[in-house]
């Protein structure tokens, strides 16, 4: 069984200290995160270069782990086929914001628009909450269907993140778990 490696993707702003990725992190050491120059005003392709440029890095197969802009991100890096695509056996996308719309997401992230529905060429899960104001949960199921991926109805988990009260997430900590052992199984 080969050992292998995560990558947390966050979104805008980074992920602080209390965010359950960063919770994550410190309960896996071995788990990287993938770093940008700009964390407060992105930019579609440097945070693009920055994935592919991780990946690339990683000495075995790579389960990705994303948030809100950190899952257009990976939608976006997939769908061009980056050389390192291929490195990748699964990610989780996690509350992904509807980047194409004023009325839910902030300007910053419209330069992300607009949001790939073409199929990722890895395993891929989606999950999303219904009062999510980020995103509509049939928009996130929508991208779910384009992305070819696995659709999870979190329920009302608002944007899964610290404001929301997310800091540790076990129910979270399982499916990457999970993903986990499915990458190193079929590595």
């Amino acid at each position: 069984m080969a050992k292998a490696s995560v990558l947390i993707v966050p979104g805008l702003g980074n992920s602080g200290p209390d965010h359950w990725q960063s919770w994550l992190q410190r309960r896996h050491p071995s788990f990287a995160r993938v770093e940008q120059a700009d964390w407060d005003a992105p930019v579609l392709e440097g945070w693009v270069r920055s994935l592919e440029d991780s990946v690339a890095a990683a000495s075995a197969p790579v389960v990705l782990i994303a948030h809100s802009l950190g899952c257009m991100t990976v939608a976006h890096w997939g769908v061009r086929n980056g050389s390192s695509v291929g490195k990748v056996a699964a990610a989780l996308l996690v509350a992904p914001p509807d980047v194409e719309s004023a009325e839910h997401t902030p300007p910053e992230v419209h330069g992300f628009a607009p949001v790939p529905s073409d199929p990722l060429p890895f395993r891929t899960v989606v999950l999303a909450s219904r009062n999510d104001p980020y995103a509509a949960i049939a928009r996130s199921c929508g991208f779910a269907v384009g992305w070819g991926a696995d659709f999870i109805d979190g329920g009302d988990l608002e944007h899964i993140n610290t404001a929301a009260g997310y800091g540790p997430w076990p129910d979270g900590e399982r499916l990457v778990l999970d993903l986990l052992r499915e990458a190193e199984d079929g590595a």
